[in-house]
């Protein structure tokens, strides 16, 4: 799943100009004049509310730890995590290989709650991936292997949500490994920096959209 050119950075929900690769939307083929009944039981039910907020513990961890695993891995003082200079390095990161994530929103008339999952689990998949195959070249992995170990849990509760919404059985695939070309040491210092920065903001759209999912917020709301 390579970008094609020309790639477009866009910051939809960040003030700054946090970089975040940006592949077309995909053809929603779905639509619902409004959403079934028994669907909203379902996310209603106890058990989806548990995956939820299990899922947003996780994310969260996930947010709280990508500036010191960045940190930790990344030692040319050029690339820095929330920075408008990351803007400059999207040509180079499609020239490496790097795919960009799904187009996640929250669910709407035009996009169903199983699409979204679906997107949300091959993004998270896809960052696993990624950090697998620049990590073998990284000098110090440690925080980047427990960043994929946190980023698999949170897909296991991602897709057991997906599950209860899907009307049949569908098996989930593992994460491709990613050929990525990486020649020299500044490639891979660039594509571990581009990966966690596009985890960042494509964890920040998750985040918005496990809270849409949480009726939690609701009575705390009312309260």
């Amino acid at each position: 799943m390579l970008l094609s050119l020309p790639l477009r950075i866009i910051s939809r929900h960040s003030r700054d100009s946090e970089g975040i690769f940006f592949i077309p939307c995909y053809m929603a083929t779905f639509a619902r004049s409004a959403p079934l009944p028994e669907r909203n039981i379902l996310v209603e039910g106890a058990q989806f509310q548990e995956l939820v907020q299990r899922s947003r513990t996780l994310l969260q961890k996930i947010l709280l730890s990508i500036p010191d695993t960045h940190k930790s891995c990344i030692h040319t003082e050029t690339l820095q995590l929330n920075s408008s200079e990351n803007a400059k390095l999207v040509m180079m990161a499609s020239t490496i290989g790097i795919p960009s994530a799904p187009v996640l929103t929250v669910v709407s008339e035009n996009l169903t709650l199983e699409t979204s999952l679906t997107r949300m689990s091959e993004g998270l998949q896809l960052h696993r991936a990624l950090l697998s195959s620049v990590s073998p070249r990284l000098e110090n992995k440690d925080k980047v292997t427990v960043l994929q170990a946190d980023i698999r849990d949170l897909v296991i509760q991602i897709n057991k949500m997906l599950k209860m919404v899907q009307a049949e059985a569908v098996v989930q695939p593992s994460p491709t490994p990613i050929a990525l070309r990486l020649p020299g040491e500044y490639e891979v210092q660039v594509a571990a920096h581009m990966t966690l920065v596009q985890l960042q903001s494509f964890g920040q759209d998750t985040a918005r959209f496990l809270r849409s999912l949480d009726h939690s917020n609701e009575e705390d709301t009312e309260s």
